[in-house]
């Protein structure tokens, strides 16, 4: 089922996520949804904050990109990246080392929104998957950068965050306009909710 995606201005995006303890039914439901979602999307990555679940839990998918490679290695093992999707990461712990570049993002929380972001090139991660086994990923490339937006998702850190001040400081009056459309149909759908109840 495509769920909705939260917009900037949304409470939930600035939550941390809870770590998951075990996997159950509700948990193997909302992975299946937020697959979906992204996909519909055209997404890469989609953090549970973004649906409106503070957990830690994500899913990535950088199958669909050409331009933009990956490099991975699965516990240890160079892989496909592309063979490995989708990629779903339970509780992930990041190890960020070397150097840094600056690319182009986007975040489906931020419709029509792009920024240079400077994040380290490769990515370590541990993480539990949905059978809940423990892997290690090293990540580069697109991935890299995806698993490293998408955990900063699930920790209340937005990607405009990490923007440097001239960068935020050119788009603040598109933020504005946004957290008050946000908040404005937040309200309108509580309002609804409300007159359905009565």
């Amino acid at each position: 089922m495509k769920l909705p995606i939260l917009q900037y201005g949304d409470p939930i995006l600035r939550m941390r996520g809870k770590r998951l303890e075990k996997i159950d039914e509700r948990i193997r439901e909302i992975t299946q949804n937020m697959i979906e979602t992204m996909h519909a999307a055209n997404g890469v990555g989609l953090a549970a904050q973004q649906v409106g679940e503070a957990l830690q839990l994500t899913v990535l998918d950088v199958s669909q990109v050409e331009d933009r490679p990956s490099t991975m290695k699965l516990n240890g093992e160079d892989v496909d990246p592309k063979a490995a999707m989708p990629l779903v990461l339970i509780n992930p712990e990041l190890k960020l080392a070397g150097e840094t570049e600056l690319a182009t993002e986007a975040c489906l929380s931020f419709p029509e929104l792009t920024g240079e972001i400077e994040r380290p090139k490769s990515v370590f991660a541990r993480a539990r998957t949905l059978d809940w086994s423990e892997i290690e990923i090293e990540a580069s490339g697109l991935l890299g950068r995806a698993i490293q937006h998408e955990v900063d998702h699930l920790n209340g850190i937005l990607f405009i965050d990490r923007m440097n001040s001239a960068a935020k400081a050119a788009l603040s009056s598109r933020l504005k306009r946004m957290q008050k459309e946000t908040r404005r149909g937040r309200r309108n759908r509580q309002v609804h909710a409300t007159q359905s109840a009565l």
